[in-house]
Order: structure tokens, then C-alpha cells, then sequence
């Protein structure tokens, strides 16, 4: 059972899932772990509430698959953050991918959810700002399934200030999950 505290983000998960997958089935899309993956995308998260689930699942695991993670993420932190100020994706596995799968599937933030489709933002009082999906999609050959991440953008963001404010939490967040797990 997952805490309380996390039932919003699990309930935003599951509407993402079954978008997602809605969309891709649309498009006869399968993802079959290519370059453009987002387990070898460098991603930067910003919510501390995905920050804290993701642990919570990574708590979750025993001690000797934590400390491979924890290797992994140091081995990652060191090739991406290798000089001040200087970042430099490698295309190197996210520290929690085991063996081509996610090992933390469960627990993996918004941006892991929903990447690979063809997608729009909704931004105010400007037209849509849309994404082509990636490479292995081969999506410029087929028509546009809309698809508006806004929703689920809005929906987090009411979660996290609900989160921030139930745990006094303030700042701004942006790690990539290698941090998330070296800094916790």
C-alpha cells in the first residue's frame, strides 16, 4: 500500500498510462527501446513529489540492488556533470534501467510517462506548441492523433503545491534521477 501522500500522483499516473497508451495504439506504436529512448534521454525533473515517490519506491528494493542503482548513478553523475557548470548527455542508461527495463517502472515520473508521442502544450493566449514525437515512430508519415500533455501538466502542478505546502518544502528542483538517488 502506498501512502496517502501519494495517492493524487498515482491517480495523474494512471490517467497519463492509459492516454499514452490510447494514443500510441492509434498510431500502432510500439516502443522498442531505440536511441531516442527516455531511458538514455537526459531529463531533468522538477516536482519534488516525483522526486520523493521515485525513493519510495527505490526504498522499497533490498540493500544489493540499491547499491548497483547507487553505482549505477554515481557512474552516471560522473560521464553527465563531469565539469562545473558543463552538462553533456552520453546516452548512457538511466541508472535505474536494469537489463533494457526500468527497474523502478512503477515509480517513474511524468516526463518517462509520456515521452515518444506526438504531443501539444497548451500555453496561454498563444497557439499550441507542438512536438514531433520521436524518430522511431516514424510519425511524420502518419496523421496527427492530438495529443495535450496540458492537462496533466496543470494536474501536477496542483499536486506539487499541495505536496510543498503539506511538507514545507520550497525552492525549485532540477535533477536528473541519478541526482535524485545520489542526493537523497
Amino acid at each position: 500500500m502506498e501512502p496517502e501522500i501519494f495517492k493524487p500522483l498515482i491517480n495523474l499516473f494512471d490517467s497519463m498510462d492509459k492516454t499514452w497508451d490510447q494514443v500510441a495504439a492509434g498510431y500502432f506504436f510500439q516502443c522498442n527501446g531505440c536511441e531516442d529512448n527516455c531511458c538514455k534521454s537526459l531529463f531533468f525533473h522538477h516536482t519534488y513529489i516525483e522526486k520523493a515517490y521515485l525513493l519510495h519506491g527505490f526504498n522499497g528494493l533490498d540493500k544489493n540492488r540499491q547499491t548497483a542503482i547507487l553505482n549505477r548513478a554515481q557512474n552516471y553523475y560522473n560521464k553527465t556533470f563531469n565539469q562545473p557548470g558543463a552538462v553533456k548527455s552520453h546516452k548512457i542508461n538511466c541508472p535505474v534501467n536494469e537489463n533494457d527495463l526500468c527497474i523502478l517502472y512503477q515509480f517513474r515520473p511524468m516526463i518517462c510517462r509520456l515521452h515518444g508521442l506526438p504531443h501539444e502544450l497548451q500555453r496561454p493566449g498563444s497557439d499550441p506548441v507542438k512536438s514531433p514525437g520521436c524518430n522511431a515512430g516514424l510519425f511524420n508519415d502518419k496523421p496527427y492523433i492530438k495529443f495535450d500533455r496540458t492537462p496533466f501538466y496543470q494536474k501536477m502542478s496542483q499536486i506539487e503545491l499541495l505536496f510543498r505546502k503539506t511538507l514545507n518544502k520550497t525552492g525549485r528542483i532540477k535533477e536528473s534521477i541519478a541526482q535524485m538517488l545520489i542526493s537523497q
